[in-house]
């Protein structure tokens, strides 16, 4: 890996994107936190990034809903440097949609956040990282193999990011590889997603005993990054064994 890679993580500024863009910087890499609307949490990381190695890390707004706004926060990304070495595709929308209460407005926040946003801003990438020889990770989610009730639309949108990966892996080769990381239960998000009793039914279930984690996810990054040459169309569960055992919604 050369240590002026540049790599740009949508949906960075909190949670596992924030802990993927620390980790990868920590590897040597310079950053472009993409941020929609934490704002202050993107601005406050990219300082303290740039404070512990001066111009590493940038902090650029995007509604990633809109392909135009793609394609910007790739061209303002590879243009910091004249470079972009690598694509995250993290940013996502995540709630609940009871069959027969979904509308359209819940399929576009929740197909444009997951699908279109990896969508277009890898095809807006793309001319950047055939020229480095550089690589795509798109974030997906177990529970595209076994869904969670009540989750239809965002586990259509998910499953359509696999497929995405497993096409844009043919197109894009040889020049650049594409794989996903397909996380199992993470930390909570704050939102209350999930009842006590679906949290407690899913850490449960989790065979190695513990939810993951964002170093969880990020270590995964980076070995679909930059840990072997020879890999590309794979989907990686990081979910502590869990998509072996009996769906933890079942318990309920």
């Amino acid at each position: 890996m050369e240590t002026d890679c540049v790599v740009l993580v949508t949906g960075a500024a909190r949670r596992i994107g924030a802990g993927i863009a620390r980790h990868l910087h920590a590897l040597g890499c310079s950053v472009v936190l993409h941020h929609r609307h934490s704002a202050d949490d993107a601005r406050s990381l990219a300082a303290s990034l740039n404070e512990s190695r001066a111009g590493s890390a940038l902090a650029i707004a995007a509604d990633l809903t809109s392909a135009q706004q793609c394609a910007r926060l790739v061209d303002e990304a590879a243009h910091w440097k004249n470079r972009l070495d690598a694509l995250v595709n993290n940013a996502s929308s995540f709630y609940r949609t009871p069959l027969g209460s979904i509308d359209e407005r819940q399929w576009s926040e929740l197909v444009d956040g997951n699908l279109k946003a990896a969508l277009f801003t890898t095809q807006a990438a793309a001319p950047w990282l055939r020229l480095r020889g550089g690589a795509i990770v798109n974030l997906c989610d177990v529970h595209t193999e076994r869904p969670l009730p009540q989750f239809s639309v965002y586990t259509a949108a998910k499953a359509g990011i696999v497929a995405l990966t497993r096409a844009h892996a043919l197109e894009l080769a040889p020049r650049v590889r594409v794989n996903a990381v397909s996380p199992g239960s993470l930390d909570w998000p704050e939102q209350p997603v999930f009842s006590d009793d679906e949290r407690h039914a899913a850490e449960a279930s989790i065979p190695l005993g513990r939810l993951g984690n964002a170093r969880d996810i990020a270590r995964a990054v980076e070995f679909l990054l930059f840990g072997n040459d020879y890999v590309t169309g794979h989907v990686l569960n990081v979910d502590g064994g869990s998509s072996l055992v009996s769906h933890w919604a079942e318990s309920r």
